[in-house]
C-alpha cells in the first residue's frame, strides 16, 4: 500500500472508536495511537523511533524548550490583552496545591496523543507523499475540525477559534519539520495548554477544568479580542503570535535528528 493510502488508513483506524460511540480518555487514546503507530511502522520494518520518539537526551532537552516555548507564547498573549484592558486577574478560591500537578499530567496525556496523532505517523507519510506544506494544511484542517465540538466555540469566537487552531497545527506541524522529533511539538503544546489553564486561568480550547491560583475577569471587550469562552485561542492577538512564531520558525534553519 502506498504511503497516502498508509496515512488514509491509520487515520481511519484512529477515528473507529468515535464512529462507535466510545470516547476514551487521553491517556487510553494516546494507548491506541502509539499501538497503532507500532504497527503501521512494523510493517514497514521501523520501529518507534523513526516517528520522532527516540528517547534521549536530546530529546528530552528539546521537549524541555518546547514547554518554555508554549508558556512564553501564552504568556505574551496574556499580558497583550491585559495591556489592552481586556481582562483583570482576581483571587480563585477554588484553587488547590494539586491542581497544576494534575492538570501537567492531563495535559501531557493530551499533547502525546494529539502530537502522535497529527503530526506523527499519518503526517509523515503524507509528508513523503505530497511534501511537506500540503502535508501541513491537510493535518491542519483534520486538527481544526477535530476541536470544532468543543465548548464556547459559538458566534463571534467561532471565525478566530477556527483561524487560530489551524495556525497552531501549522506551527507544531514545522518544529516536527525542522526538527525531525516530535518532541519540540509535544513540549510546546503541553506548555502551551498548561500555561493557558493552570497558570493563567483561561479556558483551554473552550473547555474549563483546569485550575489556577488566579481567574481572569473578561472586560467589556469584543471576543475577538479576549476570547470568549473559548479562551485566548480565539483571540485576535493569538492570530499575531501564531503568524509570528511561524515566521520565525520559517526562517529557522533546524536541526537534524541524533541518531
Amino acid at each position: 500500500m502506498a504511503p497516502l493510502g498508509r496515512a488514509v488508513l491509520f487515520l481511519l483506524l484512529a477515528a473507529l472508536p468515535g464512529f462507535l460511540g466510545f470516547h476514551p480518555g487521553a491517556g487510553v487514546s494516546f494507548l491506541l495511537v502509539l499501538a497503532l503507530s507500532w504497527a503501521f511502522l512494523r510493517l514497514e520494518g521501523r520501529g518507534l523511533p523513526s516517528l520522532g520518539l527516540r528517547l534521549n537526551g536530546r530529546w528530552g532537552l528539546d521537549l524541555l524548550q518546547g514547554v518554555g516555548l508554549g508558556l512564553a507564547l501564552m504568556c505574551l498573549m496574556a499580558l497583550m490583552l491585559r495591556v489592552l484592558g481586556g481582562f483583570h486577574w482576581e483571587s480563585n478560591p477554588g484553587f488547590r496545591i494539586h491542581h497544576p500537578i494534575a492538570g501537567a499530567g492531563i495535559f501531557a496525556l493530551v499533547a502525546l496523543h494529539e502530537e502522535c496523532l497529527f503530526r506523527g505517523y499519518p503526517f509523515q507519510r503524507l509528508v513523503e507523499t505530497w511534501g511537506p506544506w500540503a502535508a501541513q494544511l491537510g493535518l491542519a484542517l483534520l486538527f481544526t475540525l477535530a476541536h470544532w465540538r468543543n465548548p464556547g466555540l459559538t458566534g463571534g469566537t467561532r471565525p478566530w477559534a477556527t483561524l487560530n487552531i489551524g495556525l497552531a497545527a501549522l506551527l507544531l506541524g514545522l518544529c516536527y519539520l525542522k526538527t525531525r522529533s516530535l518532541a519540540l511539538p509535544i513540549g510546546l503544546h503541553l506548555g502551551w495548554n498548561w500555561a493557558q489553564g493552570n497558570l493563567l486561568g483561561f479556558p483551554v480550547s473552550g473547555t474549563s477544568f483546569a485550575q489556577g491560583p488566579w481567574r481572569p475577569v473578561l472586560q467589556a471587550s469584543p471576543s475577538w479580542l479576549t476570547g470568549g469562552a473559548f479562551g485566548l485561542e480565539a483571540s485576535a492577538l493569538c492570530t499575531l503570535v501564531c503568524l509570528g512564531s511561524i515566521l520565525l520558525l520559517v526562517r529557522w534553519k533546524g536541526r537534524p535528528p541524533v541518531s
